[in-house]
Protein backbone atom coordinates (compact mmCIF):
# COMPACT_ATOMS: atom_id res chain seq x y z
CA UNK A 1 0.00 0.00 0.00
CA UNK A 2 1.14 3.56 -0.76
CA UNK A 3 -0.11 7.14 -0.85
CA UNK A 4 -1.95 6.39 -4.08
CA UNK A 5 -3.85 3.66 -2.30
CA UNK A 6 -4.78 6.03 0.52
CA UNK A 7 -5.90 8.65 -2.00
CA UNK A 8 -8.14 6.02 -3.56
CA UNK A 9 -9.82 5.38 -0.21
CA UNK A 10 -10.28 9.12 0.33
CA UNK A 11 -11.78 9.52 -3.14
CA UNK A 12 -14.28 6.72 -2.49
CA UNK A 13 -15.35 8.19 0.85
CA UNK A 14 -15.74 11.66 -0.69
CA UNK A 15 -17.81 10.08 -3.43
CA UNK A 16 -20.21 8.86 -0.76
CA UNK A 17 -20.73 12.51 0.25
CA UNK A 18 -21.24 13.54 -3.40
CA UNK A 19 -18.22 15.87 -2.99
CA UNK A 20 -14.85 16.07 -4.68
CA UNK A 21 -11.58 17.46 -3.38
CA UNK A 22 -10.80 20.74 -5.14
CA UNK A 23 -7.98 23.29 -5.02
CA UNK A 24 -4.29 23.13 -5.77
CA UNK A 25 -1.87 21.12 -3.74
CA UNK A 26 0.73 23.02 -1.86
CA UNK A 27 4.09 23.10 -3.56
CA UNK A 28 7.29 21.97 -1.92
CA UNK A 29 8.36 25.55 -1.34
CA UNK A 30 5.06 26.86 0.01
CA UNK A 31 5.03 27.62 3.72
CA UNK A 32 2.52 25.55 5.62
CA UNK A 33 1.48 24.61 9.13
CA UNK A 34 -0.43 21.48 10.16
CA UNK A 35 -2.70 21.38 13.18
CA UNK A 36 -3.71 17.89 14.31
CA UNK A 37 -6.95 17.34 16.17
CA UNK A 38 -6.95 15.66 19.56
CA UNK A 39 -10.37 14.06 18.96
CA UNK A 40 -9.14 11.96 16.01
CA UNK A 41 -5.43 11.15 15.76
CA UNK A 42 -4.40 11.16 12.12
CA UNK A 43 -6.82 13.91 11.09
CA UNK A 44 -5.65 17.48 10.73
CA UNK A 45 -5.95 20.86 9.05
CA UNK A 46 -3.10 22.20 6.93
CA UNK A 47 -2.75 25.98 6.63
CA UNK A 48 -0.74 27.54 3.79
CA UNK A 49 0.87 30.98 3.76
CA UNK A 50 -1.42 31.92 0.89
CA UNK A 51 -4.42 31.54 3.20
CA UNK A 52 -5.58 28.29 1.67
CA UNK A 53 -6.70 25.64 4.15
CA UNK A 54 -7.16 21.88 3.51
CA UNK A 55 -8.05 18.84 5.56
CA UNK A 56 -5.62 15.92 5.59
CA UNK A 57 -5.51 12.39 6.89
CA UNK A 58 -2.41 10.46 7.90
CA UNK A 59 -2.30 6.67 8.24
CA UNK A 60 0.35 4.00 8.63
CA UNK A 61 0.19 1.50 5.79
CA UNK A 62 2.57 -1.36 5.05
CA UNK A 63 5.04 -0.08 7.66
CA UNK A 64 5.15 3.48 6.31
CA UNK A 65 3.29 6.66 7.21
CA UNK A 66 1.17 8.05 4.38
CA UNK A 67 -0.43 11.50 4.31
CA UNK A 68 -3.02 12.60 1.75
CA UNK A 69 -5.38 15.52 1.31
CA UNK A 70 -9.10 15.02 1.96
CA UNK A 71 -10.29 18.31 0.50
CA UNK A 72 -10.40 22.08 0.57
CA UNK A 73 -11.96 23.69 3.64
CA UNK A 74 -14.02 25.92 1.31
CA UNK A 75 -15.84 22.83 0.06
CA UNK A 76 -15.90 20.54 3.09
CA UNK A 77 -17.02 21.41 6.58
CA UNK A 78 -14.85 20.33 9.50
CA UNK A 79 -17.46 17.72 10.52
CA UNK A 80 -17.68 16.28 7.00
CA UNK A 81 -13.91 16.03 6.69
CA UNK A 82 -13.61 14.36 10.09
CA UNK A 83 -16.31 11.84 9.16
CA UNK A 84 -14.41 10.97 5.98
CA UNK A 85 -11.17 10.69 7.95
CA UNK A 86 -12.73 8.27 10.44
CA UNK A 87 -13.80 5.90 7.67
CA UNK A 88 -10.50 6.26 5.83
CA UNK A 89 -8.51 5.42 8.95
CA UNK A 90 -10.72 2.43 9.69
CA UNK A 91 -10.30 1.05 6.18
CA UNK A 92 -6.56 1.67 6.27
CA UNK A 93 -6.27 -0.19 9.58
CA UNK A 94 -8.09 -3.21 8.17
CA UNK A 95 -5.64 -3.36 5.28
CA UNK A 96 -8.15 -2.56 2.54
CA UNK A 97 -6.64 -1.64 -0.79
CA UNK A 98 -9.15 -0.12 -3.23
CA UNK A 99 -6.62 -0.13 -6.04
CA UNK A 100 -6.28 -3.89 -5.77
CA UNK A 101 -10.07 -4.22 -5.47
CA UNK A 102 -10.58 -2.28 -8.71
CA UNK A 103 -7.94 -4.42 -10.36
CA UNK A 104 -9.79 -7.54 -9.22
CA UNK A 105 -13.07 -6.20 -10.56
CA UNK A 106 -11.47 -5.53 -13.91
CA UNK A 107 -10.54 -9.22 -14.07
CA UNK A 108 -14.19 -10.30 -13.77
CA UNK A 109 -15.59 -10.71 -17.30
CA UNK A 110 -18.86 -9.34 -18.51
CA UNK A 111 -21.81 -11.72 -18.72
CA UNK A 112 -21.55 -11.82 -22.50
CA UNK A 113 -17.82 -12.60 -22.48
CA UNK A 114 -18.18 -15.34 -19.88
CA UNK A 115 -21.11 -16.91 -21.75
CA UNK A 116 -18.86 -17.24 -24.80
CA UNK A 117 -16.01 -18.67 -22.72
CA UNK A 118 -18.34 -21.14 -21.03
CA UNK A 119 -19.84 -22.25 -24.34
CA UNK A 120 -16.46 -22.70 -26.01
CA UNK A 121 -15.15 -24.85 -23.14
CA UNK A 122 -18.22 -26.88 -22.16
CA UNK A 123 -20.41 -27.27 -25.26
CA UNK A 124 -18.00 -29.65 -27.08
CA UNK A 125 -18.60 -32.19 -24.28
CA UNK A 126 -22.39 -32.24 -24.76
CA UNK A 127 -24.28 -34.82 -26.76
CA UNK A 128 -25.41 -33.69 -30.19
CA UNK A 129 -29.07 -33.61 -29.15
CA UNK A 130 -28.24 -31.58 -26.02
CA UNK A 131 -26.15 -29.13 -28.03
CA UNK A 132 -28.97 -28.69 -30.55
CA UNK A 133 -31.49 -27.86 -27.81
CA UNK A 134 -29.13 -25.64 -25.78
CA UNK A 135 -28.06 -23.71 -28.88
CA UNK A 136 -31.69 -22.80 -29.55
CA UNK A 137 -32.25 -21.49 -26.01
CA UNK A 138 -28.93 -19.64 -26.06
CA UNK A 139 -29.78 -17.82 -29.24
CA UNK A 140 -33.34 -16.99 -28.14
CA UNK A 141 -33.01 -16.26 -24.41
CA UNK A 142 -29.40 -16.27 -23.16
CA UNK A 143 -27.38 -14.18 -25.62
CA UNK A 144 -29.14 -10.91 -24.83
CA UNK A 145 -29.76 -11.51 -21.13
CA UNK A 146 -28.08 -9.26 -18.52
CA UNK A 147 -26.57 -6.92 -21.11
CA UNK A 148 -24.08 -4.45 -19.69
CA UNK A 149 -23.58 -6.38 -16.45
CA UNK A 150 -20.37 -7.99 -15.26
CA UNK A 151 -20.70 -11.55 -14.07
CA UNK A 152 -20.29 -10.69 -10.39
CA UNK A 153 -22.94 -7.96 -10.65
CA UNK A 154 -25.74 -10.38 -11.51
CA UNK A 155 -27.96 -11.00 -8.52
CA UNK A 156 -30.99 -13.18 -7.81
CA UNK A 157 -33.38 -10.32 -8.63
CA UNK A 158 -31.88 -10.01 -12.13
CA UNK A 159 -32.31 -13.73 -12.74
CA UNK A 160 -35.86 -13.73 -11.36
CA UNK A 161 -36.91 -10.88 -13.68
CA UNK A 162 -35.34 -12.69 -16.65
CA UNK A 163 -37.00 -15.98 -15.66
CA UNK A 164 -40.41 -14.28 -15.41
CA UNK A 165 -40.01 -12.71 -18.86
CA UNK A 166 -39.27 -16.07 -20.45
CA UNK A 167 -42.20 -17.68 -18.64
CA UNK A 168 -44.53 -15.02 -20.04
CA UNK A 169 -43.17 -15.02 -23.59
CA UNK A 170 -41.76 -18.50 -24.17
CA UNK A 171 -43.72 -20.59 -21.70
CA UNK A 172 -43.02 -22.33 -18.37
CA UNK A 173 -41.04 -25.18 -19.93
CA UNK A 174 -38.69 -22.86 -21.81
CA UNK A 175 -38.08 -20.83 -18.65
CA UNK A 176 -37.26 -23.96 -16.66
CA UNK A 177 -34.82 -25.22 -19.29
CA UNK A 178 -33.08 -21.84 -19.59
CA UNK A 179 -32.80 -21.65 -15.81
CA UNK A 180 -31.05 -25.03 -15.77
CA UNK A 181 -28.56 -23.90 -18.41
CA UNK A 182 -27.84 -20.65 -16.57
CA UNK A 183 -27.48 -22.41 -13.22
CA UNK A 184 -24.89 -24.78 -14.73
CA UNK A 185 -23.00 -21.83 -16.17
CA UNK A 186 -22.82 -20.04 -12.80
CA UNK A 187 -21.71 -23.28 -11.15
CA UNK A 188 -18.79 -23.30 -13.56
CA UNK A 189 -18.10 -19.64 -12.76
CA UNK A 190 -17.66 -20.65 -9.12
CA UNK A 191 -15.59 -23.70 -10.04
CA UNK A 192 -13.30 -21.51 -12.17
CA UNK A 193 -13.04 -18.90 -9.34
CA UNK A 194 -14.74 -16.19 -11.37
CA UNK A 195 -17.48 -15.84 -8.73
CA UNK A 196 -17.29 -16.62 -5.00
CA UNK A 197 -18.33 -20.09 -3.92
CA UNK A 198 -22.02 -20.34 -3.01
CA UNK A 199 -22.96 -17.17 -4.92
CA UNK A 200 -25.00 -18.77 -7.72
CA UNK A 201 -27.91 -16.33 -8.30
CA UNK A 202 -30.05 -19.15 -9.72
CA UNK A 203 -29.92 -21.12 -6.49
CA UNK A 204 -33.29 -20.03 -5.10
CA UNK A 205 -35.16 -19.47 -8.36
CA UNK A 206 -38.24 -21.69 -8.15
CA UNK A 207 -39.05 -23.54 -11.33
CA UNK A 208 -42.47 -23.44 -12.90
CA UNK A 209 -44.57 -26.45 -12.01
CA UNK A 210 -44.66 -28.95 -14.85
CA UNK A 211 -47.61 -30.89 -16.10
CA UNK A 212 -47.86 -34.08 -14.08
CA UNK A 213 -48.31 -36.94 -16.48
CA UNK A 214 -50.32 -39.79 -15.04
CA UNK A 215 -51.17 -41.32 -18.43
CA UNK A 216 -50.24 -44.93 -19.03
CA UNK A 217 -51.89 -47.65 -21.04
CA UNK A 218 -54.08 -50.30 -19.49
CA UNK A 219 -54.08 -53.94 -20.60
CA UNK A 220 -57.10 -53.32 -22.84
CA UNK A 221 -55.48 -50.26 -24.40
CA UNK A 222 -52.31 -52.22 -25.13
CA UNK A 223 -54.47 -54.83 -26.82
CA UNK A 224 -55.98 -52.20 -29.11
CA UNK A 225 -52.52 -50.83 -29.93
CA UNK A 226 -51.37 -54.35 -30.84
CA UNK A 227 -54.32 -54.81 -33.19
CA UNK A 228 -53.63 -51.50 -34.94
CA UNK A 229 -49.91 -52.32 -35.27
CA UNK A 230 -50.78 -55.63 -36.93
CA UNK A 231 -52.92 -53.83 -39.51
CA UNK A 232 -50.11 -51.45 -40.49
CA UNK A 233 -47.11 -53.75 -40.12
CA UNK A 234 -47.01 -54.69 -43.79
CA UNK A 235 -47.10 -51.09 -45.04
CA UNK A 236 -44.67 -49.73 -42.43
CA UNK A 237 -42.53 -52.66 -41.27
CA UNK A 238 -39.61 -50.65 -39.82
CA UNK A 239 -41.75 -48.03 -38.12
CA UNK A 240 -44.06 -50.63 -36.58
CA UNK A 241 -41.06 -52.67 -35.41
CA UNK A 242 -39.53 -49.59 -33.76
CA UNK A 243 -42.79 -48.72 -31.97
CA UNK A 244 -43.16 -52.34 -30.83
CA UNK A 245 -39.67 -52.23 -29.33
CA UNK A 246 -40.47 -49.01 -27.50
CA UNK A 247 -43.48 -50.74 -25.95
CA UNK A 248 -41.61 -53.92 -25.02
CA UNK A 249 -38.41 -52.33 -23.68
CA UNK A 250 -39.39 -48.96 -22.20
CA UNK A 251 -36.51 -47.40 -24.15
CA UNK A 252 -36.37 -43.76 -25.11
CA UNK A 253 -37.27 -42.96 -28.71
CA UNK A 254 -33.72 -41.88 -29.57
CA UNK A 255 -32.29 -45.12 -28.14
CA UNK A 256 -34.32 -47.17 -30.61
CA UNK A 257 -34.21 -44.98 -33.73
CA UNK A 258 -30.43 -44.56 -33.29
CA UNK A 259 -29.79 -48.23 -32.47
CA UNK A 260 -26.77 -49.79 -34.22
CA UNK A 261 -26.24 -53.45 -35.05
CA UNK A 262 -23.00 -53.58 -33.07
CA UNK A 263 -25.07 -52.75 -29.97
CA UNK A 264 -27.34 -55.80 -30.44
CA UNK A 265 -25.93 -58.73 -28.45
CA UNK A 266 -28.41 -61.61 -28.31
CA UNK A 267 -30.95 -60.80 -25.60
CA UNK A 268 -29.23 -57.52 -24.73
CA UNK A 269 -28.71 -54.08 -26.19
CA UNK A 270 -25.39 -52.55 -25.14
CA UNK A 271 -26.19 -48.89 -25.74
CA UNK A 272 -23.06 -46.76 -25.93
CA UNK A 273 -24.65 -43.31 -26.07
CA UNK A 274 -27.91 -43.18 -24.11
CA UNK A 275 -29.12 -40.08 -22.28
CA UNK A 276 -27.48 -41.22 -19.03
CA UNK A 277 -24.40 -42.74 -20.66
CA UNK A 278 -23.66 -46.35 -21.62
CA UNK A 279 -26.26 -48.84 -20.39
CA UNK A 280 -27.60 -52.34 -20.98
CA UNK A 281 -31.17 -53.04 -22.09
CA UNK A 282 -32.40 -56.57 -21.39
CA UNK A 283 -34.74 -57.90 -24.04
CA UNK A 284 -37.83 -60.01 -23.54
CA UNK A 285 -38.19 -62.87 -26.02
CA UNK A 286 -40.78 -60.96 -28.06
CA UNK A 287 -38.45 -57.95 -28.39
CA UNK A 288 -35.50 -60.14 -29.39
CA UNK A 289 -37.65 -61.89 -32.02
CA UNK A 290 -38.65 -58.56 -33.58
CA UNK A 291 -35.02 -57.44 -33.78
CA UNK A 292 -33.67 -60.63 -35.28
CA UNK A 293 -36.42 -60.65 -37.92
CA UNK A 294 -35.39 -57.27 -39.30
CA UNK A 295 -33.45 -57.15 -42.59
CA UNK A 296 -29.78 -56.36 -42.19
CA UNK A 297 -28.16 -54.25 -44.89
CA UNK A 298 -24.52 -54.91 -45.67
CA UNK A 299 -22.12 -52.22 -44.53
CA UNK A 300 -24.99 -50.44 -42.78
CA UNK A 301 -24.57 -49.92 -39.07
CA UNK A 302 -28.07 -48.68 -38.17
CA UNK A 303 -30.82 -51.16 -37.35
CA UNK A 304 -33.66 -48.93 -38.53
CA UNK A 305 -32.17 -47.71 -41.78
CA UNK A 306 -34.36 -46.23 -44.49
CA UNK A 307 -32.86 -47.02 -47.93
CA UNK A 308 -35.09 -44.41 -49.57
CA UNK A 309 -33.72 -41.52 -47.52
CA UNK A 310 -30.31 -43.07 -46.79
CA UNK A 311 -30.78 -42.17 -43.16
CA UNK A 312 -32.03 -43.83 -39.97
CA UNK A 313 -35.78 -43.43 -39.53
CA UNK A 314 -36.69 -40.59 -37.20
CA UNK A 315 -40.31 -39.85 -38.09
CA UNK A 316 -42.06 -42.61 -36.15
CA UNK A 317 -44.04 -39.91 -34.34
CA UNK A 318 -46.14 -39.30 -37.45
CA UNK A 319 -47.17 -42.95 -37.69
CA UNK A 320 -47.77 -43.13 -33.94
CA UNK A 321 -50.23 -40.23 -34.16
CA UNK A 322 -52.20 -42.22 -36.72
CA UNK A 323 -52.02 -45.47 -34.74
CA UNK A 324 -53.13 -43.95 -31.44
CA UNK A 325 -56.13 -42.28 -33.05
CA UNK A 326 -57.20 -45.56 -34.62
CA UNK A 327 -56.80 -47.25 -31.24
CA UNK A 328 -58.95 -44.60 -29.57
CA UNK A 329 -56.06 -43.09 -27.59
CA UNK A 330 -56.00 -39.39 -28.50
CA UNK A 331 -53.28 -37.37 -26.81
CA UNK A 332 -51.10 -40.35 -25.85
CA UNK A 333 -47.47 -39.49 -26.62
CA UNK A 334 -44.72 -41.85 -27.69
CA UNK A 335 -42.97 -41.16 -24.38
CA UNK A 336 -46.10 -42.43 -22.59
CA UNK A 337 -45.14 -45.90 -23.84
CA UNK A 338 -42.01 -45.70 -21.67
CA UNK A 339 -44.14 -44.44 -18.80
CA UNK A 340 -46.54 -47.35 -19.32
CA UNK A 341 -43.67 -49.86 -19.24
CA UNK A 342 -42.59 -48.54 -15.83
CA UNK A 343 -46.13 -48.45 -14.49
CA UNK A 344 -46.85 -52.05 -15.49
CA UNK A 345 -43.61 -53.12 -13.84
CA UNK A 346 -44.60 -51.33 -10.63
CA UNK A 347 -48.12 -52.79 -10.75
CA UNK A 348 -46.59 -56.26 -10.89
CA UNK A 349 -44.51 -55.67 -7.77
CA UNK A 350 -41.16 -54.85 -9.36
CA UNK A 351 -39.01 -52.73 -7.03
CA UNK A 352 -38.08 -49.15 -7.85
CA UNK A 353 -34.35 -50.00 -8.15
CA UNK A 354 -35.23 -52.76 -10.64
CA UNK A 355 -37.49 -50.43 -12.64
CA UNK A 356 -34.77 -47.80 -12.63
CA UNK A 357 -32.29 -50.34 -13.98
CA UNK A 358 -34.69 -51.42 -16.71
CA UNK A 359 -35.27 -47.81 -17.76
CA UNK A 360 -31.66 -46.71 -17.41
CA UNK A 361 -32.26 -44.07 -14.74
CA UNK A 362 -29.18 -42.64 -13.05
CA UNK A 363 -31.23 -41.42 -10.07
CA UNK A 364 -33.92 -43.46 -8.29
CA UNK A 365 -35.85 -40.22 -7.70
CA UNK A 366 -36.49 -40.11 -11.43
CA UNK A 367 -37.99 -43.58 -11.27
CA UNK A 368 -40.57 -42.60 -8.65
CA UNK A 369 -42.05 -40.13 -11.12
CA UNK A 370 -42.82 -42.98 -13.53
CA UNK A 371 -43.83 -45.69 -11.10
CA UNK A 372 -47.54 -44.93 -10.72
CA UNK A 373 -49.90 -47.78 -9.97
CA UNK A 374 -53.10 -48.34 -11.89
CA UNK A 375 -56.17 -47.59 -9.72
CA UNK A 376 -57.48 -51.09 -10.34
CA UNK A 377 -54.37 -52.67 -8.85
CA UNK A 378 -54.53 -50.34 -5.85
CA UNK A 379 -58.16 -51.27 -5.18
CA UNK A 380 -57.31 -54.97 -5.49
CA UNK A 381 -54.43 -54.56 -3.04
CA UNK A 382 -56.64 -52.68 -0.59
CA UNK A 383 -59.27 -55.41 -0.89
CA UNK A 384 -56.73 -58.18 -0.23
CA UNK A 385 -55.32 -56.41 2.82
CA UNK A 386 -58.78 -55.56 4.13
CA UNK A 387 -59.98 -59.15 3.71
CA UNK A 388 -56.93 -60.46 5.55
CA UNK A 389 -57.40 -58.09 8.50
CA UNK A 390 -61.13 -58.75 8.63
CA UNK A 391 -60.49 -62.50 8.59
CA UNK A 392 -58.03 -62.20 11.48
CA UNK A 393 -60.51 -60.18 13.51
CA UNK A 394 -63.56 -62.35 12.79
CA UNK A 395 -63.00 -64.55 15.85
CA UNK A 396 -63.86 -61.75 18.30
CA UNK A 397 -65.07 -58.84 16.23
CA UNK A 398 -66.42 -58.69 12.72
CA UNK A 399 -66.33 -55.41 10.88
CA UNK A 400 -69.10 -56.55 8.58
CA UNK A 401 -71.41 -57.60 11.46
CA UNK A 402 -70.81 -54.51 13.60
CA UNK A 403 -71.23 -51.67 11.15
CA UNK A 404 -74.44 -49.72 10.71
CA UNK A 405 -73.64 -48.89 7.14
CA UNK A 406 -72.93 -52.29 5.58
CA UNK A 407 -76.15 -52.14 3.56
CA UNK A 408 -76.01 -48.44 2.74
CA UNK A 409 -74.41 -46.70 -0.19
CA UNK A 410 -70.64 -46.27 -0.44
CA UNK A 411 -69.44 -42.88 0.66
CA UNK A 412 -66.59 -41.21 -1.23
CA UNK A 413 -64.40 -38.33 -0.15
Amino acid sequence: MNALTLRGIVAEELGGLKLHAVGKRGGLGELRQTIWTRELPGFGTRHYASGRKVYIVQARMAGRTRTVTIGNAKVLSHAQAMDVAKRVLLRAQTGENPAQERKRLRKVPSYRDFLKTYWDRVAPKWKESTLYTHRYYKRKYLDRAFEGLFLDEIEERHVQEWFNRITNTGGPGAANRCSEILRAMFNKAEEWSVRPEGSNPCLYIRKNKGRKCERFLSDQEFKRVGEVLDRHRKAFPLHCAAISLLILTGCRKSEITGLQWREVRGRRLLLTDSKTGPRTVWLAEAAATILHALPRCEKQRYVFWNPATQRPITDIGNLWSKLRDEAGLPGVRIHDLRHSFASHAAAHSETLPMIGKLLGHADVRTTTRYAHLDDGHVIEAAQRIGDLIEQNMSGSYSLRRNTKYDSGPLLHD
